[in-house]
């Protein structure tokens, strides 16, 4: 009915004069901001995912341009109804971005400080060890006194400035899981805190698209893939799809729990899983359970309880306690 271009930051404008249509974009930075424009003006809304549009055709023939994708994508839409992919709250997406700001800050630190080691270890010096935040004291104490290069000194006033900034990020993170009902819930289990509680949330958004806890650690990366056919089976490593800094911080939040809590069924479990597959798959395999068990302790609002599905094993010493005093 109509071909035309338009500027992204005028499709609202341009989807107001259009009566209540399909439209569909594939996933990009500006999909969901097309697609609460299109909600919101009443139309239906189709994000495609991008490793789905080769199989409609996009790109075929080594040949792709933005009219050529939109003229495929419609016509695909017609013959048949387009999957989706989630669409996330507005709130989902900001704590994303909060999240990853504080990535971004992290990251950029940890980059100056490897650089001044570098720079370190060619004039033979060493620094006693210690929490990052201190590290541009140490540095200058290790030199006693010696006047630092400008650039180095530039270096390491960045540090402290981002140091504070990173503070102020962790606090504000510390203030939204306080706030966030569901944040506290998912704190109440071992090794889980406040970042790992709202990206947990964030990244799930609504706990009632998924049907059980299986859904959940699979759209999360921590199942087993698979390579089989006809009579071969053959088992992969976990399949690593969705947000891989979600599964880098459940992973994190076993480590923790192994530590602070080794009494704990869940670790109990994991570490008699170590014995026969490894630290590294226990690791992963409790990682997985915890992602399951927090999706069941927001699905049914309820704060942890480590007796609920653990099975209670005795000790070595107490079964043969136990033996002995029957015989």
């Amino acid at each position: 009915m109509l071909e035309t271009r338009c500027k992204t930051r005028e499709l609202p404008n341009f989807l107001k004069t259009r009566e209540p249509s399909r439209v569909v974009v594939e996933t990009c930075a500006e999909s969901f901001m097309v697609a609460d424009a299109a909600l919101e003006l009443g139309h239906e809304i189709r994000v495609v995912p991008a490793t789905l549009v080769p199989a409609l055709g996009v790109g075929s023939r080594k040949t792709k341009n933005d009219k050529r994708d939109c003229r495929i994508l419609s016509e695909a839409s017609c013959r048949i109804d387009l999957p989706s992919v989630h669409i996330p709250s507005a709130q989902s997406r900001d704590r994303k971005t909060m999240m990853s700001m504080h990535d971004v800050l992290v990251a950029s630190r940890t980059a100056m400080v490897n650089a001044v080691r570098g720079w370190m270890r060619g004039q033979a010096v060493r620094c006693s060890s210690g929490a990052v935040e201190t590290f541009p004291t140490r540095v200058r104490e290790a030199l006693e006194g010696e006047v630092l290069p400008s650039h180095i000194e530039r270096v390491l006033g960045a540090i402290d400035a981002l140091t504070t900034q990173i503070r102020e990020t962790v606090r504000e993170i510390e203030r939204v899981a306080k706030s966030d009902a569901a944040c506290r819930l998912l704190m109440s289990m071992p090794g889980v805190g406040p970042i790992t509680s709202v990206a947990f949330a964030s990244t799930l958004d609504q706990v009632a698209r998924f049907p059980d806890a299986h859904k959940v650690e699979s759209y999360l990366g921590l199942v087993p893939g698979e390579n089989s056919s006809s009579d071969r089976q053959q088992r992969l490593s976990i399949t690593k799809a969705g947000c891989s800094r979600m599964r880098w911080l459940l992973v994190q939040a076993a480590w923790s729990a192994r530590r602070t809590a080794p009494a704990d069924p869940m670790v109990v479990w994991s570490l008699e899983v170590e014995k026969r597959r490894g630290k590294r798959m226990a690791l992963i395999a409790l990682a997985r359970k915890m992602a399951g068990i927090l999706f069941a302790m927001w699905r049914d609002t309820e704060v942890y309880d480590p007796t609920v599905g653990a099975k209670v094993t005795a000790a070595p010493e107490a079964k043969i306690e136990t033996v002995a005093a029957a015989s």
